[in-house]
């Protein structure tokens, strides 16, 4: 199209600040005739190129314009060069595009300027995955349904498990996705409700002939922060009251995830500092405590005090019986 050749011409003239006719046409195998036709519709268009002759002419863009067509501030530009995950782009498709699109801006420069904006991917690279290597194949396949369905307001049908293990067949109308780390998520109208579907949990989606109207006032991130903020408020609590060795207290956030410091109190007579923790689930407590072994000493709940001195007093009786055989 020729559209897209006059933008190519005014890229490549902004990349490299100066380029004959026959380097243009070479580069986007067309005639000279025709780039000397494309020049003029540039020229009409307003876009201030001009030919310089002789030697070492060729064709050029004004430097005002550069400067006019840049238009941003060398702080905001670095923000644009910075690498998204690219996990996150390859599954919504999009990675090839990204990486043009980027190319074609970088080009829009000249040399020096380019060489600057590049230090930004080369120094800061964004990788929200896990460390754990992801199935080649995953339920994620539906990604692609639901991206057309968000982008043209369509309802889907959808075969959704819920955490549980119970599926049911529901049709959403998806306003938008969200990766949260890795994990996708639709964010959807269920039965004129708004709720968010974990698309790892999706088995099937089809997308179906009836439009919806999405709401007005809708905004996809203040929706989002607002039902997280929700979600961690609701999150069941389950307090610890314990006595740490000092050999640990350093150690307590790098292990489990999901523990919370609410107070660590002064060294006690005794050598040992009494703390306060924080956990989802007692089970989360359970593992967290064992896993210090005799450097915390429990001493509320009365329940959680039971359940570790029972779990080690089975694997004491595992090894004693390993012994035996």
């Amino acid at each position: 199209m020729r559209a897209d050749r006059l933008l190519s011409i005014l890229f490549s003239l902004q990349q490299n600040e100066k380029m004959t006719t026959k380097e243009l046409a070479t580069q986007l195998e067309v005639t000279e005739r025709t780039i000397h036709r494309d020049m003029d519709a540039l020229s009409a268009a307003g876009i201030p190129v001009f030919a310089e002759r002789g030697k070492y002419g060729g064709w050029k863009v004004l430097e005002e314009y550069k400067k006019a067509f840049s238009g941003l501030k060398e702080s905001e530009l670095n923000t644009l060069f910075l690498s998204p995950s690219s996990h996150l782009l390859t599954d919504l498709g999009i990675e090839q595009e990204w990486s043009e699109a980027r190319k074609k801006l970088l080009a829009t420069y000249p040399a020096k300027k380019k060489q600057e904006l590049t230090r930004s991917w080369d120094r800061i690279h964004i990788d929200s995955s896990t460390w754990r290597k992801r199935n080649a194949m995953t339920k994620e396949d539906g990604l692609k349904e639901l991206q057309q369905a968000v982008w043209n307001d369509v309802n889907v049908e959808i075969d959704y498990e819920k955490a549980d293990g119970k599926r049911s067949t529901r049709v959403i109308s998806p306003l938008g996705l969200v990766a949260k780390g890795s994990t996708w998520y639709v964010v959807a109208v269920s039965n004129g409700q708004l709720r968010n579907f974990k698309v790892s949990r999706i088995h099937s989606v089809t997308l179906l002939s009836e439009s919806f109207d999405r709401p007005v006032d809708f905004n996809l991130a203040e929706y989002w922060h607002e039902s997280k903020q929700k979600f961690i408020e609701n999150l069941p609590k389950y307090k610890v009251d314990i006595f740490i060795s000092p050999s640990i207290v350093k150690r307590l956030t790098f292990t489990g995830r999901f523990v919370q410091i609410i107070k660590i109190d002064e060294l006690n007579e005794d050598g040992w500092f009494p703390a306060i923790l924080s956990f989802d689930t007692k089970e989360e407590a359970t593992q967290y405590v064992l896993g210090f072994g005799g450097h915390v000493r429990i001493n509320q709940p009365e329940e959680l005090k039971k359940e570790v001195t029972q779990i080690a007093a089975a694997v004491l009786r595992m090894y004693e019986k390993a012994k035996q055989e």
